[in-house]
């Protein structure tokens, strides 16, 4: 896939980073993501550092959560959407799809209070994520509906998707990176793969 270029971003891109490090997530993540994402080329490569925290932040999502992905998917793409961070939606929505979690509720964030598409117990987490995000102080109506629905390692884990994602919105917002066109990307993938996986 062709590298689409971001739009008024702050620093130019870099592409051909220093350091084995570096080059070997580029490598990866075009795999994975069927390019180089724009934070790397522009925020990453100048601070190798954040490979190795963004690969301990991967490892921990992968493996160690409980919840299920599709609220994960929620709970990430409501804060990015609520911070601004047309990169990290971007991203959100791509990796959605590739989990199979689909694009139908997060078609429909907007209308999370009022659509019947979303459980009570999604209505919980969302709250609390954009409590979290908004205002950083949860109000024990807030707090008090999240626990009906969930464990208290849930709960934490709800916030740290929360903080991880307000981390990753810092790191794209003040640079100008956005939409990296991942999403689309990911759709296409999936659909030239379907058919050959029908034969």
């Amino acid at each position: 896939f062709p590298e689409k270029e971001p739009t008024m971003t702050r620093l130019a891109p870099i592409d051909r980073p220093k350091g084995i490090l570096p080059r070997i997530a580029f490598a990866m993540t075009a795999r994975r993501l069927g390019k180089v994402i724009a934070p790397m080329r522009i925020v990453y490569a100048r601070f190798p550092e954040l490979f190795r925290v963004a690969w301990s932040f991967l490892r921990i999502e992968d493996r160690s959560l409980t919840l299920d992905p599709e609220l994960r998917h929620l709970v990430k793409v409501h804060t990015a959407q609520l911070n601004g961070c047309g990169f990290c939606r971007d991203i959100g929505r791509a990796m959605a799809v590739y989990d199979a979690s689909g694009l139908g509720k997060l078609d429909l964030l907007d209308e999370w209070r009022t659509s019947p598409a979303f459980t009570a117990s999604e209505r919980a987490a969302l709250a609390f994520a954009e409590a979290s995000t908004r205002d950083l102080h949860v109000k024990d109506a807030v707090w008090d509906e999240v626990r009906r629905y969930f464990s208290e390692r849930e709960i934490v884990e709800i916030a740290w998707l929360v903080a991880l994602e307000n981390y990753y919105n810092r790191l794209a917002i003040p640079f100008g990176i956005e939409d990296d066109g991942l999403c689309e990307i990911a759709a296409t993938k999936l659909a030239t793969r379907a058919p050959s996986a029908s034969r």
